[in-house]
């Protein structure tokens, strides 16, 4: 049974990448379209994909993944600590809650302060 599940990651792993990067193409060219169809120039079309792109998304990247690895590394801690298995999902799941909220609000504060 082992065997047969162990064949299976692979191709569930490739099957899930592919599906997630055809609907991102996808999505996006629906979007392009759309916008063409109401009428807006080349220069319009990009324009506003300039306008909407974030820059700031390596930054929520690396706040995110700095708290993750921290409620890794403090679950690991207590649970080496006390010998109880649930701290590690426990930190793992707060610390990157935290980390969401902790980077939406940075980015809005540097976006305040880039703005002005």
């Amino acid at each position: 049974m082992e065997d047969v599940v162990a064949v299976f990651i692979p191709i569930v792993m490739f099957l899930v990448a592919g599906f997630v990067l055809i609907t991102y193409f996808y999505l996006r060219s629906k979007e392009r379209q759309m916008l063409i169809e109401k009428g807006l120039s080349s220069e319009e079309v990009k324009k506003y994909f300039e306008e909407k792109r974030d820059g700031f998304g390596l930054f929520k990247i690396g706040v995110i993944s700095v708290l993750f690895g921290l409620g890794i590394g403090l679950g690991l801690m207590l649970k080496d600590a006390t010998s109880k298995e649930y701290w590690i999902p426990l930190l793992l799941f707060v610390f990157t809650g935290i980390g969401f909220i902790l980077a939406n609000l940075l980015s809005n504060k540097m976006k305040r302060t880039n703005s002005q």
